[in-house]
């Protein structure tokens, strides 16, 4: 039996897909689905699990063991918004939730593979290496990432780290995506900007280093995630903080461009005005240290990122059905 939490949510479900296709369906969901107008609940329709639990019962039902011998928890479920005010929200779901399920693996002997964040990277002058021995000297620019290095902290300071992995995610793109609203990928945005109008826009650069369009991202597969944790799930051996990323940095200009190109479009981009709030705690460039995770065993190579794009928006975006389901590709 394996858990996910936030198993309807986009990196949770992407991972359902991940265990189905490898044949997997002894899983139990857990999550919030909130309204169904935002569309979260079709994340599931097409994939196989056995059965679902309301994330506000799950605490209780876990330490009371009604899921009898479970194999591995894939703690994917938090609060992601980056935007999100409310401190007390944040440590509740982000830290409280994931510290309870933390402790019920570690008195279990149980897998753990939880989400942390890049956002816990702050502005990059520490750098982006994922040697717990940083964790400390780390500053995030928005309580979202704080609740993230908060866990990342007491995983460190309570032995968690020497059992359990945890995979902080840069800028993930994929299917299953839809129901974040602002927090959705710039490739998808731009898919339904460019659908609508013709012209895709990013934001102005504020730093004379850096021209419009050129702030650089890692932009990694949400295929290369589920397969880092696939991974992670078949060598329970390997444990401590790991980057997910693709190990490259790519401007937005590249990206959107490639979003045109799969459409078999000449790019049309627009450079609009940063909001205030951001322009002080934007992330200029960010770029994983992949060599962590390559040095203890991971050799699968990541998607390139037009190819990535190409997948994305020809065979699912641009399609009547752009989820994952049992028959998407391989």
């Amino acid at each position: 039996m394996i858990i996910i939490t936030g198993g309807a949510g986009f990196i949770g479900s992407a991972m359902l897909w991940e265990l189905n296709r490898k044949g997997c369906r002894d899983i139990i969901v857990v999550d919030a689905l909130g309204s169904t107008a935002t569309g979260k609940w079709k994340n599931l329709s097409g994939l196989r699990f056995a059965d679902f639990t309301p994330r506000e019962q799950f605490l209780q039902l876990l330490e009371k063991g009604s899921f009898g011998k479970v194999s591995a928890i894939i703690h994917m479920g938090a609060i992601s918004a980056t935007t999100e005010t409310d401190a007390d929200l944040l440590i509740e779901r982000n830290f409280s939730f994931s510290k309870s399920v933390a402790s019920y693996c570690m008195a279990t002997d149980t897998r753990l593979i939880y989400a942390s964040s890049a956002a816990t990277y702050g502005d990059g002058n520490a750098g982006y290496e994922d040697d717990e021995t940083g964790l400390f000297s780390l500053r995030p620019l928005n309580m979202y990432g704080y609740s993230k290095q908060l866990f990342d902290l007491w995983a460190l300071r309570n032995g968690v780290l020497g059992k359990a992995a945890g995979l902080k995610f840069f800028n993930v793109y994929g299917p299953n995506e839809y129901h974040k609203g602002a927090m959705s990928s710039v490739v998808y945005k731009a898919f339904n900007q460019i659908r609508e109008t013709g012209t895709a826009s990013l934001f102005r650069s504020y730093r004379p280093e850096y021209r419009d369009g050129e702030q650089m991202r890692d932009f990694v597969s949400i295929r290369d995630c589920t397969s880092i944790i696939a991974w992670l799930l078949e060598h329970p051996e390997v444990s401590g903080l790991f980057n997910a990323g693709s190990g490259k940095a790519r401007s937005f200009n590249d990206l959107v461009t490639a979003t045109f190109r799969a459409l078999g479009l000449e790019p049309a981009i627009t450079y609009v005005p940063m909001p205030e709030a951001l322009q002080g705690r934007y992330q200029y460039h960010t770029c994983a240290a992949m060599r962590k995770l390559v040095q203890a065993g991971y050799s699968a190579s990541m998607t390139p990122l037009e190819e990535g794009v190409t997948d994305y928006v020809r065979n699912y975006l641009d399609t009547p059905s752009p989820y994952f389901d049992m028959h998407s590709r391989q």
